[in-house]
């Protein structure tokens, strides 16, 4: 699939998702997108091992991204020449960090929600209604 940004992995990312992080284990590189740079570092580190960790032990590439609604999304893709992925794991892999990181992820959600849209919590809470139903 040799694309010239190693982040635009598949035809399905979505042009409006902002990427805050990722890691692709074909070129071993972890990518912290700069504009989230005030997101404190100890916070910065722990999204660098869970997606470095998330591709050494699944390969292919994991991003984390923001869609339009502020929501954060996992997303994994692999190449078609790819003969070491294990779909199955990399899916209970994410349910699991989804498990086991809700705090964190739930935390990033609410800044990008307040902070890059400009969100209030009321519009917030109405927001999370909506994605319940």
């Amino acid at each position: 699939m040799g694309r010239e940004n190693d982040w635009e992995t598949t035809d399905t990312q979505d042009e409006e998702n902002v990427v805050l992080c990722g890691s692709n284990s074909y070129n071993r590189k972890y990518y912290f997108n700069e504009m989230f740079a005030n997101i404190p570092q100890e916070v910065q580190d722990e999204l660098q091992i869970l997606c470095v960790w998330f591709t050494e032990e699944c390969g292919g590439i994991l991003t984390l991204e923001f869609n339009e609604r502020g929501n954060l999304l996992l997303k994994h893709t692999t190449s078609e020449y790819d003969g070491y992925h294990d779909e199955i794991g990399a899916d209970l892999k994410i349910r699991q960090i989804r498990r086991e990181r809700e705090e964190l992820l739930l935390s990033l959600e609410l800044y990008y929600k307040t902070v890059a849209l400009g969100m209030t919590l009321e519009e917030i809470e109405a927001s999370n209604q909506e994605d319940e139903e």
